[in-house]
């Protein structure tokens, strides 16, 4: 959360934080339990001075009330008109995640594509994924990491545990959010040491633990925090991870599943005074995985430093200002562990990589990002002016001395860098949202210097024109939007040989323009309070989108006997039976064109709860004036969820279930559906028991997504998770 005005379950508004405490990480259950009574008594006492502020800090509803970071103007995802969506502590904590797929399971028109390597994740916003077109920020710093191969592109890690609340905006409306995101923007936010103590704490610690059978994987954590005073608080936080291969729905191991990963974070927040806040961070991890069926040992280092400011005085209203700066440095090593036959990247020659060689793949972004909100009347007219800018640089150095890999995912520089400014106008029930953002770009790389930029507009209009308890909270919205994609290093300078099966070349395209991404979309948003008992809330968000890129990149293969294609006819591979006569080139295609249908609907009234969602996707990619499929297109999905909470809502329990429709062109992936089951326990305040089931029928089945691999990779099937927290504090 943000330092500013806030307004909590009861429509309390005030300035600063509210602390609450929506519980720490998982211990393990055997050993914690036994040692959960000791911990109650020595803190009976403080517990009974503090029930009422922690009965008053438990979150008493779930779902689209709190205030999001991405809107940036301090608005509710119910009040944001645009596809906007939020998880907070409750409902991340009811998932149990393992990986941030499991995190954004269920989220409308929001997939993830985690092959084998579970630790490489991929967003999918409206079938829109790698390269930047989903930006993912955690804490404020850009995740950009990409290695060319079948399978994930994009890579980023963010362990769930580290995680207080995930806000995704769907489509190019994010255009504060700065240059590329023209599927859609994913944003993490980590825990403060706010969120973690109590309010008349002075430190607390936890610890946590949980098992999951179907990999027979562990979790162990702890998590540190104290308030130095009243204006400096710190938090630290450690994970491990250590899972083997798990099995799918017909009981048949997935090689290359298994995973080790240590993650850990330190944050603090100093306050100056009442209405400013610096929060300082860094958060690491070491993972660990193989790959070619254990032929190759992978460790992926990864540490991000960021640094965010923000003032906000309640006497100024011209003043709500936020800069925020980021270095994230990404680390890939890949060592083989067994000779391995492949071509040479210049002469196509079979030659052999000796076991213990090395390719690294070295990412560093560096990031600006600063932008002020203003507010004021003209006339009956409210103005919320919110303006900025935004840089930022990715350093991409490869090195593999026998295996060719940099020049697949190759060295090179890329900046970009925008302006930006939004009004939003409100009169009663009339809102207008205006903005303008200006991208701008250049690319360095080996012989290839390239540049662009550009205008892209969004216009919103909003009406709420229905008064009382029944139509008075649903509004009605249209948006025309455009973003802005700069290509990458990748997509621009790949070149060589294919290393493996067969041997054809990858053609650099220094001519690639830019993709340009225009979305309509209309919208409903309803929010109804006290519809059948009170203090009851539903809230619903809809929504029908239609968004044409032009210039669409994208991979394609040529024919070395069309000689317009530009694809070189090798003549001195031709006796090569692993020779073949094509070339793959990423060009920019005249249009692609997605369009789909997304819902999400909550209901909370205390002892029961619920929610609907669906995502409806479908898109083609036009080449040559023929339509083909995308192959990014992910599932249509219907879900819903059903939970209950009882015994003063110490325990909670529920089920959920999610019906997957396969897109056209996915060879492999059927239809499937899927249910999951969950529980809580809170003993008391300081322990916790946690339970939940996924794939409770043992479905087998393929993520459509996972097209891109050489072989079909299915997903896990029964598992069961187990967990427990303690924690004491003082």
């Amino acid at each position: 959360m943000g330092w500013g005005r806030r307004e909590d379950e009861g429509g309390r508004r005030g300035w600063g934080y509210r602390p609450k405490w929506h519980g720490a990480l998982l211990a393990s259950a055997a050993s914690l339990a036994l040692s959960a009574p000791g911990f109650a008594q020595e803190a009976a006492v403080a517990e009974r001075d503090a029930s009422e502020a922690a009965q008053e800090a438990q979150p008493k509803v779930t779902t689209l009330d709190e205030i999001t970071v991405i809107s940036r103007t301090r608005e509710s995802a119910i009040e944001t008109m645009a596809s906007v969506s939020r998880l907070g502590q409750e409902e991340l904590d009811r998932k149990m995640a393992t990986t941030p797929l499991e995190m954004l399971q269920g989220v409308p028109g929001v997939a993830v594509q985690a092959d084998s390597s579970r630790l490489s994740s991929s967003v999918n916003i409206r079938g829109l994924q790698d390269f930047g077109r989903v930006a993912v920020i955690v804490d404020g710093a850009r995740q950009d990491f990409q290695r060319s191969g079948h399978g994930t592109q994009s890579t980023f890690w963010i362990d769930p545990m580290l995680v207080k609340q995930v806000d995704v905006i769907r489509g190019p409306v994010a255009n504060t959010y700065g240059s590329g995101a023209i599927g859609g923007v994913v944003m993490f936010e980590t825990k403060d040491a706010r969120d973690f103590l109590k309010e008349w704490e002075r430190y607390a610690i936890s610890f946590t633990g949980q098992y999951e059978t179907n990999g027979n994987g562990w979790t162990m954590s702890g998590t540190g925090a104290a308030r130095i005073n009243d204006n400096i608080d710190v938090l630290g936080n450690l994970v491990w991870r250590d899972y083997s291969e798990y099995d799918d729905g017909h009981g048949d191991e997935v090689s290359g599943t298994g995973f080790d990963v240590l993650s850990g974070m330190l944050k603090t927040s100093i306050r100056p005074n009442d209405y400013s806040e610096l929060r300082l961070g860094w958060i690491g991890t070491d993972d660990g995985w193989e790959e070619r069926s254990g032929a190759s040992d992978l460790d992926l280092t990864q540490n991000t430093l960021t640094a965010r400011y923000a003032l906000d005085d309640p006497d100024n209203p011209w003043i709500d200002l936020h800069i925020n700066g980021s270095w994230n440095q990404a680390k890939l090593d890949q060592e083989y562990l067994t000779d391995v036959r492949q071509f040479d990247p210049v002469t196509g020659e079979v030659i052999n990589v000796p076991a213990g060689s090395k390719t690294s793949y070295d990412l560093d972004t560096y990031g600006i990002d600063l932008w002020n909100t203003s507010r004021f009347d003209t006339g009956a007219l409210a103005h919320e002016l919110t303006y900025g800018g935004d840089w930022l640089k990715d350093e991409v150095t490869t090195s593999s001395p026998l295996g060719g890999s940099d020049v697949y995912t190759p060295s090179g520089d890329r900046k970009v860098w925008g302006a930006y400014v939004q009004d939003k106008l409100t009169w009663h029930w009339f809102e207008v949202i205006g903005a303008l953002r200006y991208d701008s770009y250049e690319l360095d790389g080996t012989d290839v210097d390239s540049d662009g930029d550009r205008l892209s507009p969004r216009l919103t209009v909003g009406v709420s024109p229905f008064e009382g308890p029944v139509l008075g909270g649903l509004q009605v919205y249209g948006t025309y939007a455009e973003g802005y994609r700069s290509p990458t290093t990748t997509e621009t300078l790949i070149s060589g040989l294919h290393p493996s099966g067969v041997a054809f070349p990858f053609l650099p395209n220094a001519d690639l323009r830019p993709e340009t991404g225009k979305t309509w979309e209309f919208g409903v948003n309803y929010r109804r309070d006290s519809l059948f008992v009170a203090d009851d809330r539903l809230r619903l968000k809809a929504a029908y989108f239609n968004n044409d890129v032009d210039d669409f990149i994208d991979g394609q293969t040529l024919s070395a006997f069309d000689p317009t294609s530009g694809c070189p006819l090798r003549p001195d591979l031709l006796g090569s039976p692993t020779y073949a006569p094509i070339c793959f080139q990423y060009q920019n295609f005249a249009e692609a064109r997605l369009h789909g249908f997304e819902l999400e609907a909550a209901y909370d009234a205390g002892w029961i709860f619920g929610g609907l969602t669906a995502s409806i996707i479908d898109g083609w990619r036009k080449a040559d004036g023929v339509k083909e499929d995308i192959v990014s297109i992910p599932a249509s999905q219907l879900g819903g969820s059903l939970g209950f909470r009882l015994l003063e809502q110490r325990l909670s329990f529920g089920g959920e279930v999610e019906h997957n429709i396969a897109p056209d062109g996915a060879e492999y992936a059927k239809d499937y559906t899927l249910v999951n089951a969950f529980a809580r326990y809170d003993v008391n305040e300081n322990f916790r028991a946690s339970l939940r089931a996924e794939n409770l029928f043992d479905v087998r089945y393929a993520n459509p997504l996972n097209a891109t691999t050489t072989s079909v990779v299915y997903e896990p099937g029964l598992s069961v998770k187990l967990g427990a927290t303690l924690r004491f504090g003082g």
